[in-house]
């Protein structure tokens, strides 16, 4: 059960008596107060971060994380401690979460840890397509990763998609889709190597199956959008093939410059626009790839 606060009852017994504007603004709980999302690399990093934030707004949280390390990328995944650490972060709030170990890249494991979300909560509005890999070393085994990045990075969104969709519009109450691209979404630069090709078109990949969702789903006000977000402070980026990456590479570092003097995002920045997203006061956005990118696209 959420924790309702002192504040909240005052404020209702307020309401009931003086219903006033000012009353109304006061009392109002959070922006997705009664809702739930689905969100997936919800261990650690951008995906924690929204399930923290997007609890905070009211909503309860299904979440799911690989937690466990895949043979061809060069740095490690979550793990299951870190699965536990969010939950404990949602469950301070007050929030709601039911977090299991799944592969997006395995859809009827994905699609049980949906169902047991969907069964505590009864519902799904918000669908946050979150997880993906990159490999960031030269690369070894270039089919392998190539298939590992496009299994997870584009079709596991796919897969997370079609999971949770039968019950968001089932609903019939609308909803939000959130597919989680990148700045390499929306502008490629060079690599000779597997992994970084397979990441740049998983990416852009996601903005065309956004297109096609968001003109599908619109008859069901159900809205379907991308972020791009510029570097981001996650596992992904800080670790030690990363850091040899941009101590060996004049191209790498220069790559990743924004225009805007900051270096690095983090992960709450990202969730402050992925809130708002799903919220109420986007609610006629849809079909756009939204850049988080610190003016990296137009330097």
């Amino acid at each position: 059960m959420r924790t309702i606060g002192v504040r909240n009852i005052v404020c209702d017994l307020k309401h009931t008596n003086v219903r006033t504007s000012r009353f109304r603004k006061e009392c109002r709980m959070g922006t997705l107060d009664g809702r739930t999302a689905f969100i997936t690399g919800v261990a650690r990093g951008q995906g924690r971060a929204h399930a923290v934030r997007l609890a905070r707004e009211g909503a309860d949280i299904i979440g799911v994380d690989i937690c466990a390390d895949i043979a061809s990328m060069d740095y490690p995944n979550a793990s299951a401690a870190d699965l536990a650490e969010t939950v404990e972060l949602v469950e301070k709030l007050g929030g709601r979460i039911v977090a299991r170990q799944a592969d997006v890249r395995d859809f009827a494991g994905l699609s049980a840890a949906f169902q047991e979300g969907l069964a505590a909560f009864g519902r799904v509005d918000i669908v946050i397509a979150n997880a993906g890999i990159i490999r960031l070393s030269p690369e070894a085994d270039p089919f392998t990763e190539w298939q590992d990045v496009i299994d997870t990075n584009l079709t596991g969104v796919f897969k997370t998609v079609r999971a949770a969709l039968p019950a968001l519009i089932e609903g019939g109450r609308g909803g939000a889709i959130v597919l989680t691209s990148s700045s390499a979404g929306l502008k490629g630069t060079g690599s000779p190597d597997a992994g970084p090709q397979a990441y740049t078109a998983a990416k852009r990949g996601l903005v065309g199956l956004m297109q096609v969702l968001a003109n599908d789903l619109a008859k069901h006000w159900i809205r379907v959008n991308t972020i791009h977000p510029t570097g981001v402070a996650t596992g992904m980026t800080m670790n030690e093939s990363m850091a040899k990456l941009l101590a060996e590479s004049d191209n790498a570092t220069a790559a990743m410059q924004n225009a805007l003097p900051i270096e690095i995002l983090q992960p709450e920045d990202i969730s402050d626009t992925v809130a708002w997203l799903v919220s109420d006061a986007a609610k006629y956005v849809t079909g756009v790839a939204l850049p988080i990118d610190a003016g990296f696209a137009v330097r």
